[in-house]
């Protein structure tokens, strides 16, 4: 059986969801689910100092990334004397993850051998179902030439599961573009809407977003064009942060003088959800993600479950 390192927290969750699990050897520093992991040695660490406000880790990743450096460090003497025979880590962001010219920089102080390196590039949710497919070709689960997402029984059951809620969202009649409309806010200064796959996420439970394009990476918004969108809800679930962390910080839009007048605000339809634990991790619980937008956009129909751990709603109105 194949010795595994995972090196982002999402390929993590893949391995384990495959069965995997007793052949990961090793982890990244945000790798925690399932809580098993935890107790596996880690390999890589933030040349950063994580804690913090929003301003000061924003402005030091920036700082690095101007410098021309990584934002982690593998520990390639760990990978060395763990001996993976699979690596896997991702190609998608600089600042998310360990990048795979970090992991390739690593294996050439190795001696001996290369072990084989599988690098995720999840742009958009099509390719998050194809990246979990190409990890299970990788570890022997589906047959090398597998073509389809529903060869794997992984992938198949997250798609069903995302099925069932889109299939009863349009039985309601909320297709695509006739649900509430929602901002779903990544990070907090300076604010960002989210990206990638949540745009399809978000309209597939049955919403309209109103920031960001499926495929491309979380774009810049301002105050002024949040207020002009005025949506229905805000969802806030910052890039690495849970539901605690996220609070702390909402002082961050809850001091702005138009807060109070917003539809969502006055509606009490702002909510905090758990970023690092879902919607930031493109992996299996996606599924999960779609679930809590679900139960957020449309709570007369949808109850899974996930309110207080997945998310929460916040009651801070602001200014007067």
């Amino acid at each position: 059986m194949p010795r595994i390192v995972s090196l982002i927290a999402s390929a993590t969750e893949i391995v384990c969801g495959l069965g995997f699990r007793k052949q990961l050897v090793g982890r990244s520093h945000e790798c925690d689910y399932p809580p098993s992991v935890r107790r596996l040695p880690v390999c890589t660490e933030p040349k950063f100092n994580v804690e913090g406000t929003s301003r000061e880790i924003d402005q030091r990743v920036k700082w690095l990334l101007q410098e021309g450096l990584s934002v982690y460090r593998v520990h390639a003497d760990k990978l060395k004397e763990l001996r993976p025979d699979v690596i896997v880590t991702q190609a998608h962001c600089e600042v998310c993850a360990v990048s795979l010219n970090d992991v390739k920089q690593a294996v050439r102080k190795w001696l001996g051998y290369r072990p084989k390196i599988v690098s995720l590039a999840p742009n958009n949710l099509h390719d998050v179902l194809e990246g979990m497919l190409e990890v299970a070709k990788v570890l022997g689960v589906v047959r090398p030439n597998a073509k389809t997402v529903g060869e794997c029984e992984l992938v198949e059951d997250m798609e069903i599961r995302m099925i069932k809620i889109m299939n009863k969202v349009f039985g309601y009649g909320w297709g695509l573009g006739k649900g509430p409309s929602i901002a779903c806010i990544e990070w907090l200064d300076p604010l960002m809407a989210a990206g990638n796959w949540m745009p399809e996420l978000v309209g597939y439970a049955g919403g309209v977003n109103l920031f960001g394009k499926a495929g491309k990476h979380s774009p810049r918004l301002t105050w002024k064009q949040l207020c002009k969108k005025d949506p229905q809800v805000i969802l806030v679930m910052p890039c690495g942060f849970d539901i605690e962390r996220s609070r702390q910080e909402m002082h961050l839009l809850t001091q702005k003088p138009e807060w109070p007048r917003l539809r969502a605000v006055r509606r009490g339809r702002v909510f905090l959800a758990d970023g690092n634990q879902y919607f930031n991790r493109p992996g299996p619980r996606l599924a999960e993600s779609m679930e809590i937008l679900a139960e957020l956009l449309h709570p007369d129909i949808f109850h899974f479950g996930h309110e207080g751990t997945g998310w929460q709603r916040f009651k801070g109105r602001g200014r007067r």
